[in-house]
This record gives structure tokens, C-alpha cells and sequence, in this order.
């Protein structure tokens, strides 16, 4: 009986070791493109070609980038915590990955299907912070320091008015199972009955991954790159990747949330012929290309604007929302029973 006990927790392990590589390879190289597709969309806005030389149109550039930021040398100031100065981009970095051990990208296909899947990612995502504020601080830095400061106010805005949209889907739904918040939105995506929580979500979404208009944690023309303006090399890729991978993350919470995930825009031919993955896959690349399009046409905020904005107009809005979501669905008879 050991021996067979043995046996099985080996093949779970291995089994929960491929389902880990199947998302994180494709997820890893989805990255690397992406930093490239961005910089493709933001010349044709600008009317210009973006990168053309490295590979077949550019295709090759974001290896190549990559090679450069591996083989360069890591400097660290010589006042900095090199412990935690080292410690930070892994953290960001290892967060990013590890929040996509509850995402499913099929019915069922997921690496963790738990109950609580959209407080573990409420968890990672408000994790997250400690990787710029390490930065921050390790780096001895005004400026670095001044950067982490300011990711950590515009997470706390933002995250509560990202916890009181979710609250408003969960409500609708009655499960924090992310597969099952999928599969109540079989006959409308909840971005239709909740409209303006979605944009609100969105919009968060650009302020929880500090891009554009909200990259104040980084403010180039006053704080040069924020909180990793001492970091270079492998440890300021490892930031890179970061950040483009917590797009792909926030763009996937997107689409299991508010687009209908993995199902099809009707459920009818040609359209439930497409696999479910790849339905969730086009509906990232489309939230993705968004993020790149605003970063493109719109100019930033003051940073008093966007505390304004998170403080004073998105969480009063949220609030109310959510106990008309909560008073409607009392009132007619459709508040899910839990239990």
C-alpha cells in the first residue's frame, strides 16, 4: 500500500508539473511577443515601422532583447540591501506566475480548480505591491524609494475598487469558483448587466499594472524610471516580465469575469466549433491590444487626478452599486442560495 501511495503521489506530482509548464511556457512566450506586438501598435499610431531588423519583420527582436539583458552585467549601488535588492524583481516576477495556478482555461482545465479562487488571486494580486516597495526601499534611492511609495497608494485605491466590482459578479454568481463564474454567464457575459463595472475594472486594471496613463510608480519625466531606476540586466528583465505578465493576468481576470471566458460569443455554428482556450485567448489579446491603445492615445495624469479618480468617483460609485446589485436580485428572487 506504500508503495503504491508512492507511486500515485509521484504521478500527481508530475502531472501537476506538465499542467504548470503547459501554462507557463506558452505564458512566457506570450511575454516576449507581446513587448514586441506593443511596440508594433504604438508605431502604427505614431506612423512609423518600430523594430524591422532583428528576424522577419522584427519577429526576432524580443530574443534579441533578451540576450542583451542576460548578458549585461547587474549592478548594485554600493548603499543598497543587496539582499533585497536582488530579492524584489524575483518576487514580482515569481507572483505573476504563481497567480496562474486558478485560472481555467477550459472547462476544467485549470492547475488549482479551487472554491476560492478569486480570493487567492485578490491575495497574489495585493502581493504583488511588495516587490516594487522592496525595490523602493532597497535601492537607497530618492527616487527609487519615491517610486515604490507611489505603487503602494495606487494599489491600495485601486485594489478596493477592484474587490467591490468582483463582489458584484460573485453576488451574480454565488461561487468564488472562477470556473463557475464562467459558466453563469452561458446566456449573457456579465459585461452587458454590469457595464459600468467593467469599465471601472478595466480601468483599474491599467492603474493595478501601472501602465499608461497611470505609470506614476515609474513617472519618467520626474522620476526618471521610479523604483527600479537603480536596477539593470537580468534583475530589471525579471521586472520587465513582471509587468507583462501581470497584464496577461489582469487581462484573463477580464475575460473570466465580465467576457464569458472560454464560451463563444453565441452558441451557435460556426462559433461553438472554435475551442474553448482559444475563445479565451482571442478575448485576452483583445483586452492586451486596449491596454496598448490607451498607452498610445492617451496623455497621463497628474498624480492627484488618479487618487481623485480612485477615491472620490470609483469607490462611492462601486459601493452603490453593488447594494443595488445585492437589492435587485433580493427583490426579484435570483440572489443565488449559497450552502
Amino acid at each position: 500500500m506504500e508503495h503504491f501511495f508512492f507511486h500515485t503521489t509521484i504521478g500527481l506530482v508530475l502531472i501537476t508539473l506538465l499542467e504548470s509548464l503547459a501554462i507557463l511556457v506558452p505564458l512566457l512566450i506570450g511575454v516576449a511577443y507581446l513587448t514586441l506586438a506593443e511596440r508594433k501598435i504604438l508605431a502604427a499610431i505614431q506612423i512609423r515601422k518600430g523594430p524591422n531588423v532583428n528576424g522577419l519583420y522584427g519577429t526576432l527582436q524580443a530574443f534579441a532583447d533578451a540576450i542583451k539583458m542576460i548578458t549585461k552585467e547587474t549592478i548594485i549601488p554600493s548603499g543598497a540591501n543587496r539582499f533585497l535588492f536582488l530579492f524584489a524583481p524575483f518576487l514580482s516576477f515569481s507572483l505573476a506566475m504563481i497567480a496562474w495556478a486558478v485560472i481555467p482555461v477550459n472547462n476544467g482545465w485549470a492547475i488549482a480548480n479551487i472554491n476560492v479562487g478569486v480570493l487567492y488571486l485578490l491575495a497574489i494580486s495585493s502581493l504583488s505591491v511588495y516587490g516594487n516597495l522592496i525595490a523602493g526601499w532597497a535601492s537607497n534611492s530618492k527616487y527609487a524609494f519615491l517610486g515604490g511609495l507611489r505603487s503602494a497608494a495606487q494599489m491600495v485605491s485601486y485594489e478596493v475598487s477592484i474587490g467591490l466590482v468582483i463582489i458584484s459578479v460573485l453576488l451574480a454568481v454565488g461561487s468564488l469558483n472562477l470556473n463557475d463564474i464562467v459558466l453563469a454567464q452561458r446566456h449573457v457575459w456579465f459585461c452587458l448587466p454590469m457595464f459600468p463595472m467593467f469599465i471601472i475594472f478595466f480601468i483599474s486594471a491599467l492603474a493595478e499594472t501601472n501602465r499608461a496613463p497611470f505609470d506614476f510608480p515609474e513617472g519618467e519625466s520626474e522620476l526618471v524610471a521610479g523604483f527600479f531606476v537603480e536596477y539593470s540586466s537580468l534583475a530589471f528583465g525579471l521586472f520587465f516580465l513582471g509587468e507583462y505578465a501581470n497584464m496577461f493576468l489582469m487581462s484573463a481576470m477580464t475575460s473570466i469575469l465580465f467576457l464569458g471566458g472560454w464560451l463563444p460569443l453565441v452558441d451557435v455554428a460556426p462559433f461553438n466549433w472554435i475551442p474553448g482556450y482559444l475563445w479565451l485567448i482571442g478575448k485576452i489579446f483583445f483586452c492586451l491590444f486596449v491596454f496598448v491603445w490607451v498607452r498610445g492615445t492617451f496623455p497621463r495624469y497628474r498624480y492627484d487626478q488618479l487618487m481623485r479618480l480612485g477615491w472620490k468617483i470609483f469607490l462611492p460609485f462601486s459601493l452603490v452599486w453593488v447594494v443595488l446589485t445585492a437589492g435587485f436580485l433580493l427583490a426579484t428572487g435570483l440572489l443565488p442560495q449559497i450552502g
